[in-house]
């Protein structure tokens, strides 16, 4: 059966006309009230839409001010840079090769254990090592006798 506007238009207000002038106000204060609230969650809707597009913007900004920080980063460590500046304002220099020493030292043998009285993680001083035989020292450029 087909109804045109019209017909559901007198079928609604065929139902609606029978009820009493309470519910009538009731029933508009229902509509309107939804109205209402459906209009109001569409502007929040709205406004959270556009905070999260600022927040994309802003985060997209911060990854570029990475990269470029990254890269700034990298240039401040080159090691011509870090030489310059070492050399510039620090006035430090390379040794020459008379002023460097070498020390050299056995790898711990198995007997050199925490219960052997040494005390694990400690390290040895330069005495305990010649004593042990672990190496050979030097001291500003002079090398102990044998």
């Amino acid at each position: 059966m087909k109804t045109g506007i019209a017909g559901v238009h007198r079928q609604v207000m065929g139902k609606v006309g029978g009820l009493s002038p309470a519910y009538r106000v009731l029933l508009l204060v229902a509509v309107v009230l939804s109205a209402l609230s459906v209009v109001t969650s569409q502007h929040k809707a709205r406004k959270l839409f556009i905070e999260l597009q600022k927040e994309k913007e802003q985060a997209q900004q911060m990854e570029v001010e990475w990269g470029q920080l990254q890269l700034e980063q990298s240039t401040w460590a080159t090691p011509a840079r870090v030489e310059q500046v070492a050399v510039q304002k620090l006035q430090m220099h390379l040794p020459k090769s008379g002023q460097v020493q070498f020390i050299r030292v056995k790898p711990p043998s198995p007997q050199s254990s925490p219960a052997n009285g040494r005390g694990g993680n400690r390290p040895i001083s330069s005495g305990e090592s010649e004593a042990r035989g672990l190496g050979e020292k030097s001291y500003n450029g002079i090398t102990p006798q044998q």
